[in-house]
């Protein structure tokens, strides 16, 4: 239901049009422009007029007054605890929900740490932020009545499904240990997929990275997220499919919940990673993918190796292969050389076998030396891409971007200011044109009883020797009538 609130004089009344919540209907008796619309008018102080401030301390003293302490059973959503300690929350049911707080001090006296998707009563007192002029329960003591609904659908939906094998290790699949082509599914516009580009650009920059935009909130986002990864599929033309988005509440969370979905995971020919929310965030695709990932971030890091660490790696190995084949010629010469000894005046012989194995240790070196050459050319190529890769480059070509863009919005800003202001002004000249007091002001009047300032319509409303006072443009008549006629023209009745 709602409620109309008027307050000033007949011709101007401020109105504001409030939704009031089941149970609160007793409380708008109690409010001091509301109730019976027959008190006299002399009552109410009509002339004041309220400033925000003090509408939201009379509305705190309401509320604080009429609900000194009271009992609320809910769900909880959306709990978190800032760097004070106290823990912000939501309370729900199906049909609605209020802001909670439950301050640091009185934590020490909860059974269990709070939880979202539990079923509790907290216990407390309404109070009213007046700077913003929110309600919300100050909680002192929390009930814990078992797990939500949400919850308890999460639950029963995952025993469901590892019960078809769909957690199963063995239906894991393997990544590659270098991903050529990755594709995230997530939103273009959340964090989450901009700290997985950044990371991914730092660690492995030519990793060729591909975006499919969907939802990742809301009822129609995990029907999204099962068409893109069915998509993807139908290409397969990408090595890791990364299920991307960044932390929220429990219902934030619950397209990641779906059945459905789930099901499109498991289905999936190419290996697919979540990286969902937060760390102690947990959903069923997390249970069903190939891998999970506490992060966003975290994904980029365990999917891509590190391409300085990896050159690394080349260089020690090409080196340990330089080390050993020298080691190699030179057991050989030795063995050689021994066997000259051996062999006396076998020399001609040996001098044939010598000059064949100078042949292919000549033939041998010019085989390595290809081999080194090519592997360093190999090494220029790939720190060639990294440079070109380089962050830093790309990151001032962002900035430049971000300069231009925000060049662009100020300009917009300012447009459409001024026409806003040109479009206000006609409207305030409209709203003058139609204003009581501009009718008033091309000659016509207000007419009402004197003692009930009842407006008078219709001449039958009022009798001879009645008192009634006439509302000019400027100032006010009092009069008494002396007859009465229902028509223009016609005989008045008289006193």
């Amino acid at each position: 239901m709602s409620v109309m609130m008027d307050a000033g004089s007949p011709c101007h009344c401020i109105r504001k049009r409030v939704t009031i919540q089941p149970g609160m209907k007793k409380i708008i008796n109690e409010f001091p422009f509301s109730g019976d619309q027959s008190r006299p008018r002399h009552d109410m102080d009509r002339q004041h007029i309220y400033t925000v401030s003090e509408l939201n301390g009379a509305i705190r003293n309401l509320l604080e007054n009429r609900f000194p302490f009271l009992s609320v059973s809910g769900e909880i959503s959306n709990l978190r605890r800032p760097y004070s300690g106290h823990l912000y929350f939501t309370l729900k049911d199906d049909q609605g929900r209020i802001k909670a707080v439950l301050f640091k001090m009185q934590q020490r006296y909860l059974k269990q740490p709070p939880a979202d998707g539990q079923s509790v009563i907290c216990r407390g007192r309404i109070s009213v932020y007046e700077p913003r002029g929110d309600y919300q329960l100050i909680v002192d003591q929390i009930d814990f009545h078992g797990a939500g609904n949400l919850q308890l659908a999460f639950e029963q939906l995952k025993k469901k499904l590892d019960g078809e094998g769909l957690f199963a290790r063995e239906a894991k699949k393997n990544l590659p240990a270098v991903p050529r082509h990755i594709t995230l599914i997530t939103s273009p516009k959340g964090a989450a997929v901009h700290d997985f580009i950044r990371i991914a650009a730092r660690r492995f920059p030519g990793t060729r990275l591909a975006v499919y935009p969907v939802a990742v909130q809301g009822d129609q986002a995990a029907a999204e997220i099962a068409g893109a990864i069915r998509q993807v599929n139908s290409r397969l033309d990408t090595d890791i499919i990364v299920l991307c988005r960044g932390g929220g509440s429990i219902e934030d969370l619950q397209p990641f919940n779906d059945e459905q979905l789930a099901r499109a995971v498991y289905a999936s020919k190419i290996p697919v990673v979540s990286a969902i929310g937060h760390e102690i965030d947990f959903t069923i695709a997390d249970f069903v993918s190939d891998l999970r990932a506490p992060t966003p971030s975290a994904a980029a890091e365990l999917l891509l190796p590190d391409a300085r660490a990896l050159l690394d790696t080349v260089r020690n190995l090409r080196n340990r292969l330089i080390r050993l084949l020298q080691d190699r010629l030179n057991r050989l010469a030795d063995r050689l050389a021994l066997q000259q000894q051996k062999l006396g005046d076998f020399s001609a012989p040996l001098a044939n076998l010598l000059l064949k194995v100078d042949q292919e240790s000549m033939l041998l070196s010019r085989n390595m030396e290809n081999i080194l050459q090519s592997r360093r050319q190999r090494i220029s190529a790939i720190e060639l891409r990294l440079e070109r890769q380089n962050p830093d480059t790309r990151l001032q070509l962002s900035i430049s971007r971000l300069t231009s863009m925000r060049k662009r919005l100020v300009r917009s800003a300012h447009h459409c200011i001024i026409a806003n202001e040109q479009l206000l002004e006609q409207q305030k000249s409209l709203l003058e044109a139609i204003s009581p007091h501009a009718t008033l002001a091309r000659g016509y009047a207000i007419v009402r009883e004197k003692n009930t300032l009842k407006v008078v319509t219709d001449s039958s409303e009022v009798n001879p020797g009645d008192q009634a006072e006439i509302l000019l443009h400027r100032g006010r008549i009092e009069v008494t009538v002396d007859s009465c006629s229902r028509e223009p023209g016609k005989q008045a009745r008289q006193g």
